[in-house]
This record gives C-alpha cells, sequence and structure tokens, in this order.
C-alpha cells in the first residue's frame, strides 16, 4: 500500500493536487492511504517551503506546483 501525503494548507491547489494523486493511484489500481500534512511546522519537516507538494512514502516527489495524474503514475508504480 502506498501511502500518498498532501502538504499544504488546504488551499485550491493542494485539493487538485490531491484529486489529481487519487486518480493517478485509482487508473493504476494502486492501494493507497491518502493524507493530508496541513501543519507548517509538520510541512517543514520535509524540507518543503513551497506548498503545494507531495510525498510518497514519505519522499517528496514534486513541490510548488500541481502535477497531474500522467506526472504522478510513474511515481507510485
Amino acid at each position: 500500500m502506498k501511502r500518498i501525503q498532501i502538504l499544504g494548507t488546504g488551499c485550491p491547489k493542494c485539493k487538485q493536487l490531491a484529486a489529481n494523486a487519487e486518480a493517478a493511484a485509482t487508473q493504476l489500481g494502486v492501494e493507497y492511504e491518502l493524507e493530508k500534512v496541513t501543519q507548517i511546522n509538520d510541512i517543514m519537516k520535509f524540507g518543503v517551503m513551497v506548498t503545494p507538494a507531495l510525498a510518497i512514502d514519505g519522499q517528496v516527489k514534486v513541490s510548488g506546483k500541481v502535477a497531474g495524474p500522467d506526472e504522478i503514475k510513474p511515481w507510485l508504480q
């Protein structure tokens, strides 16, 4: 099971990134757990300075932009 973490305060871009990550996982048939990390201190522990950001299994894959489902799919495989 993949652990998908959305790092951000809940802005529209964060919500879109979460939707794109869910879409990518669903299209691939990957089991996943989605967690939204909204506390600034917790986000900074990842070394992220610009949100939204996406981490998979604790590793930041993208920061400061909304990745599309096709961009996220390789990270989930």
